[in-house]
Parts: C-alpha cells; sequence; structure tokens
C-alpha cells in the first residue's frame, strides 16, 4: 500500500510518500480502505519527535480515517453492527496517513448518512475528544457556560456546535476578529480575540462576576492562573493540550474556596474498551445531531495525500478554520 512516513524528526518536508506492506487485521480488528485522512495537531508533534508512539501502534502518523470496510473480524463486525463494504470512520492510534488502516471494531462507527468520507474523516479525533473531555470529564450540562481557548482548531469548532446542541453558552478565545467571528457564525455566544483583550476580564464582565463552569483549555502554562480567576464555584478546567508549556502557578486559595477541579487528559494512549465506550456514546447521542445536519462538518482545506507536507505547513501556521483532511 502506498502511505506516508515520518523519516526523520523535522520540518513538514520531513513526511515522505513511501510503500508499506498491507496491515492485516486481528482479532476484534476490521480493515479500511481510506479514502480520507484526518490531520491532527498530535501528527504535527509526532513529526517533530514530541509525541512517542504509543506501543504497538503504527509509526505511521494518523489519527482518523474514513473509507469502505475490506476485512476483519466477523464476529466483533456484526456484534457492533458493522459489515464489509460499509462506509466507516474510525479513530486509531497510527497508521492513518495510508491507503489502508487497521481499525478496532469498537473505535470505528458509520458514516452519517449525507454526509462524505472527506468530512467524516474530520470526525473521530475530535468528537471523540470533546466528548471524552467536556461532556465526562467535564460534565458541562445544560445552562452552564463553557469557555474553549482556541476557537478554530478543530478541537474548538467541534466543542462550540456540541456545547451549544446540548444547550450550553459557549464563550471562545481566538486569535483575530476574523477567527472571532467565524466562530460566532459557528454558534458560539461570544468571542474574545486574545491579542486585543483580556479574557479574564470580559468573562467576567460576561458572567456578571459568576465565571464559567467548565474552561476546555489547549493552552496550559500561564493560561491556567488566569483561568482559575474567571471560575465559577464548582467550576472544571480540561487541559488536553499545553502548547503555553508545561508548567503552571495558580492561586491556590481560589482552588479552595470556589472547589474548583483542575484535570486533563490524552487520548491516544487509552484503552480500546475506554475508547469504545465513548464512540457508544457518540453513536447514541450525537450522531443523530450530525444527520440532521445541527451539527455540521467544518473542513478547512484538502490535500492530495501526496502533499501532506503542505497540510502540516497549514495547520502549524494557525490559518485555519476547522479540520484538514488528506484525501486518497
Amino acid at each position: 500500500m502506498n502511505a506516508i512516513e515520518i523519516t526523520s524528526y523535522g520540518a513538514p518536508e520531513v513526511l515522505q510518500a513511501a510503500t508499506r506492506p498491507d496491515p492485516v487485521p486481528g482479532e476484534g480488528e476490521l480493515l479500511i480502505r481510506v479514502s480520507a485522512s484526518g490531520v491532527n495537531r498530535p501528527d504535527v508533534l509526532q513529526r517533530t519527535g514530541n509525541y512517542p508512539v504509543p506501543p504497538g501502534a503504527s509509526d505511521i502518523p494518523g489519527l482518523e480515517v474514513a473509507g469502505v470496510v475490506v476485512a476483519g473480524d466477523a464476529a466483533a463486525m456484526a456484534q457492533a453492527g458493522l459489515s464489509l463494504g460499509q462506509r466507516v470512520c474510525a479513530l486509531v492510534a497510527g497508521g492513518g496517513y495510508a491507503e489502508l488502516c487497521v481499525a478496532p471494531v469498537g473505535q470505528c462507527l458509520p458514516v452519517p448518512e449525507g454526509w462524505t468520507d472527506v468530512e467524516a474523516a474530520s470526525l473521530p479525533e475530535t468528537f471523540f475528544t470533546v466528548w471524552s473531555n467536556v461532556f465526562d470529564r467535564g460534565a458541562l450540562q445544560a445552562g452552564e457556560t463553557l469557555l474553549i481557548q482556541g476557537g478554530t482548531s478543530g478541537i474548538g469548532v467541534t466543542a462550540i456546535q456540541l456545547a451549544k446542541a446540548r444547550g450550553a453558552t459557549v464563550i471562545v478565545t481566538a486569535g483575530s476578529d476574523e477567527k472571532c467571528a467565524a466562530c460566532l457564525a459557528l454558534g458560539a455566544d461570544h468571542a474574545i480575540n486574545y491579542k486585543t483583550q483580556d479574557f479574564v476580564a470580559v468573562v467576567k464582565e460576561l458572567t456578571q462576576g459568576r465565571g464559567v463552569n467548565v474552561v476546555l483549555d489547549m493552552v496550559a502554562g500561564a493560561y491556567v492562573a488566569r483561568e482559575v480567576e474567571c471560575m465559577a464555584e464548582d467550576g472544571r478546567i480540561v487541559i488536553i493540550a499545553v502548547q503555553g508549556g508545561t508548567k503552571a502557578e495558580f492561586n491556590a486559595g481560589l482552588v479552595l474556596r470556589r472547589r474548583l477541579v483542575i484535570t486533563g487528559s490524552t487520548l491516544r494512549p487509552r484503552p480500546v474498551a475506554f475508547k469504545a465506550k465513548i464512540a457508544q456514546s457518540l453513536r447514541e447521542q450525537v450522531w443523530p445531531l450530525l444527520v440532521s445536519r445541527a451539527v455540521k462538518p467544518m473542513v478547512h482545506a484538502t490535500f492530495p495525500a501526496a502533499q501532506a507536507a503542505s497540510a502540516h505547513a497549514l495547520m502549524e501556521s494557525g490559518q485555519h478554520v476547522g479540520k484538514i483532511v488528506l484525501t486518497w
């Protein structure tokens, strides 16, 4: 099969086309003939040597794919309601930048009716991540307020739409007035340009001093202290990336007085059973929203797989709004 390899750690140009043996699905797995592969920030981190591949996972980058089931564990597929020839999208621990990809059956979901494979390939990584962190770990409820740091990322546009669909008020930060406008168009209630405004002050003003209930933080570092300042009582800060650094100092007194929770997670190394539970929740509670288009795909750009380097360059530029997808 054709695939995209990381030939050495470094700039986007280290991504090169290669030929690899066809993968073979094992027990509890299926094989997908890939037509589209999502591009995500962890792919960039893996390419630069900052995100080790989990034990047993493919060294080929790529954490989400969409395509057609061509082989697999018949019993496991039958139990999951999947079949040969069916269009699916899947979350994988690696191997997504390839024409063929093995995926655990429990991490596969049918392509929503009316969605293209390109649109479907933009789903798994962000939807699994947002569901697990905003709704499971962060326990966001209808009527609460969510602050999303980085509203135009793939994670951000997903979190905006899911939180709104489930009855929350959404405040986002973004790095330009144009990106703020894009977030508002997606349904965010308020958008803050973090380069020209102090998000702490604006959040306090927007919430009449109460603060927000949940923060989805992709920055960490110095942001944590500022987030603690604008949390409501019993608020939850969920950290899913550390683009601003791994060290943070914050007012522990506020954490005590407001009974705050500061937590975080990474999805890639979690066991299949954990991810399968998320998939089941998505199928039951989110997939109907996708079919009805209450939640819409947000694909910023597509690239032929051979141009993966260009896709990574765009990801690193921060100029995208939504997802970047490779096509095969």
